[in-house]
């Protein structure tokens, strides 16, 4: 295989914070999510990032075969827009081995720690990660909802935290600001910008990331962008609108035309292929990231 053509998030972010757009951070979970995210970026200029949580590189036969999985849709589909591998979640083994096996980012959530443990396994992932130039995201204050197994009430973090996390050499911080991961609950009050911005103001302009973007309105991720959110998450809306596509191929009967060979799975999973990369340029056109590469 030819040498890897991923990047890290540190160039991206920094353009994106500067030119007041976000990157959109695309969950992974199969070819078809691969291929789908590269062709929608490589459709409209967009740089993108590809995460994968601990879970789905599990799924996916491990952090290697996902490495190479990425770079060989690279390769074949003569992608030239500026995409990152981004471990999405990752515990400090989980950091280690996905650097170790090729990722070209990692974020290591250590919000779950006390403060200065966080800190201190956040400086050792960004130390074995500058050594083969890959960037490194830290948390702070728990993301809501689940990721992964992993459950949060979605809490606002603290300023103060922030401002110390942020003085290490990272490419961007997830703190959280009432952001939920998955579906949001009828009584979410909302995204709270008054500590976004207090966030932003302590950390010297770092990108910050807003992680849960399946299900906050559109002008609330304009506003939380405009504010210094370059880079946000989306997962849950791709899978969703992968069933439903693939709901109605299979409602419609169309898998049970013989003649056709319906039945097929690069047919039967061809529509929720196509509904994830239509859903991929609705949100670069949300972050304004279209024609960013």
């Amino acid at each position: 295989m030819s040498k890897s053509r991923l990047v890290n998030m540190v160039n991206m972010l920094q353009k994106a914070h500067d030119g007041h757009y976000a990157v959109a951070h695309i969950n992974i979970n199969n070819l078809e999510w691969i291929k789908a995210v590269l062709s929608a970026a490589q459709e409209t200029n967009s740089p993108v990032i590809l995460g994968v949580s601990e879970g789905a590189a599990k799924y996916m036969c491990g952090f290697r075969n996902v490495v190479d999985m990425v770079n060989n849709v690279l390769d074949t589909m003569n992608i030239t827009q500026p995409v990152a591998l981004h471990l999405d979640h990752g515990s400090f083994d989980g950091a280690k081995a996905a650097l170790a096996a090729g990722f070209s980012s990692v974020m290591y959530d250590g919000s779950h720690l006390p403060f200065d443990e966080n800190i201190k396994e956040t400086q050792i992932i960004i130390d074995l990660a500058h050594e083969q130039n890959a960037s490194v995201e830290a948390e702070v204050g728990a993301i809501g909802g689940e990721e992964d197994g992993k459950k949060s009430g979605g809490e606002l973090a603290d300023v103060e935290q922030c401002r110390k996390i942020s003085q290490l050499p990272l490419a961007c911080l997830a703190a959280g600001i009432g952001n939920v991961h998955g579906i949001y609950p009828a009584d979410w009050t909302g995204l709270n910008f008054e500590r976004l911005k207090a966030i932003h103001d302590a950390t010297h302009n770092i990108p910050l990331v807003l992680h849960g973007g399946t299900g906050i309105p559109d002008e609330m991720v304009q506003k939380a962008i405009s504010m210094g959110v370059s880079k946000v998450n989306v997962n849950t809306e791709c899978q969703l609108v992968f069933a439903e596509a693939i709901r109605a191929y299979i409602e419609t009967g169309k898998d049970q035309n013989t003649k056709a060979k319906g039945f097929d799975p690069r047919k039967l999973l061809k529509p929720g292929t196509e509904a994830i990369k239509n859903k991929c340029i609705e949100k670069f056109k949300v972050f304004g990231s279209l024609g960013k590469a």
